[in-house]
């Protein structure tokens, strides 16, 4: 009797070991170095993107003698920078999902490994507590050979029965260890995109810098000028021609549209500036930082009549259509940087100036709230910032007597 109480827990012992040892072997491994490891990855991507601003700049060292071209050409580095921003951007963002989705599926796992493990811990405690006899035994024990055949048969049903537990059981683990492998691999991942985006930003500090350092020494040029028009205002005042222009055929458009509607006793709708509900275009920042009309100039050469309103705002937050209506004009100029004006009708125009990215471009109809630029310093810009305006029959208006945040 005590031998085989002996054999019992020697047996119990030696499943209670097997399911250690099987816990173990398939336990997930973790890097003792990683911290160093992501280091030297941090430091690899600054480095990398410190020496690509570098070339950016020597390529660009000989276009310093014509400050337009050399402003323009480092607005399109930077345009091209906050891109890559925003595409790092989608892909934590994406990223994050993914973290998310793997963690559940983990929880999932762990949950299904836990089931597996306590049903063989009852199946354990079952045949400790509850057999009396070994499988030999009950062989020998047989009275006749259909017995035995019977008894080996149940034998053999419950080992597999067993069998099948212990490899559901690893099965589980083993899905616990791929999950969890998975979930690492994807936050380092998630680490590089981060690391890359910082690298990043600090290229683009590092070329506003330089477009800075440039602007004031224009600056300086514009103070000793002496009557002479700076390329500024000349660039100014090509936008206002166009502007004029653009306008003057759109009103011959819309002119001919109320007499052909009239000559087909049609009644033709008319816009005007206080039928139109304007929101505030910038979500991200309701600080105004310069107002509507006479201002000091905020640099040298820039206009102390101000047709708009300036808006504080992170570069890449969103610029969203203050109305619904066309886009007239979508382009690059030196003063304005990268701009959009949307036509409502009625003569009523908004513009948004200085932004990193345009979404929307000329002849595309937009919908009031839609995104169509993003925050940025492009032009003649020291800072991010929306320069917002609102134009009705061919002069700017009070944009804070139309919308506010």
């Amino acid at each position: 009797m005590k031998t085989g109480i002996k054999k019992r827990r020697r047996g119990f012992a030696a499943v209670l070991l097997m399911v250690s040892l099987l816990a173990v072997a398939v336990s997930p491994a973790y890097a003792t170095k990683k911290e160093v490891e992501d280091a030297k990855k941090r430091a690899s991507s600054l480095e990398t993107e410190k020496k690509r601003v570098e070339a950016t700049l020597k390529n660009l060292e000989g276009l310093k003698q014509d400050t337009v071209v050399y402003v323009r050409e480092l607005d399109n580095n930077l345009s091209a920078l906050n891109l890559e921003l925003e595409e790092l951007g989608e892909q934590i963002i994406q990223k994050e999902a993914d973290i998310e989705v793997t963690g559940q599926e983990l929880e999932l796992a762990r949950e299904v490994e836990a089931g597996q493990y306590e049903a063989m811990k009852l199946r354990i405690k079952y045949m400790y507590e509850r057999g009396k006899v070994s499988y030999l035994d009950m062989l020998l024990q047989s009275k006749s050979m259909i017995q035995l055949m019977n008894r080996a048969e149940y034998i053999q049903r419950i080992s597999e029965y067993d069998r099948k537990k212990m490899d559901e059981y690893a099965a589980a683990r083993e899905a616990v260890v791929a999950r969890e492998e998975q979930l690492n691999q994807e936050h380092e991942e998630l680490l590089g995109f981060q690391e890359q985006t910082e690298a990043k930003q600090q290229s683009v500090e590092t070329l506003l810098a330089q477009k800075n350092q440039e602007l004031k020494n224009f600056e300086s040029q514009i103070q000793t000028a002496q009557g002479q028009i700076s390329e500024y205002e000349k660039d100014i005042q090509e936008q206002e021609n166009r502007v004029r222009q653009l306008e003057a055929e759109i009103k011959r458009k819309e002119e001919e549209a109320r007499k052909a509607a009239e000559a087909a006793g049609k009644t033709y709708n008319t816009v005007s500036l206080g039928d139109i509900r304007f929101i505030w275009p910038c979500p991200a920042s309701s600080r105004i930082t310069s107002g509507f009309g006479s201002r000091s100039s905020p640099t040298e050469g820039a206009s102390t009549n101000h047709q708009g309103i300036d808006i504080g705002a992170a570069s890449g937050s969103a610029v969203l259509a203050a109305a619904s209506g066309t886009v007239v004009i979508s382009t690059y100029s030196y003063s304005a940087g990268n701009y959009i004006m949307i036509n409502h009708g009625g003569g009523v125009y908004t513009v948004y100036m200085h932004c990193s990215q345009l979404l929307a471009s000329e002849g595309q109809s937009v919908i009031q709230g839609q995104t169509i630029a993003k925050v940025g310093s492009t032009g003649y810009s020291t800072g991010p910032h929306l320069h917002f305006g609102i134009r009705a029959n061919g002069q700017y208006v009070n944009s804070v007597s139309y919308v506010s945040p």
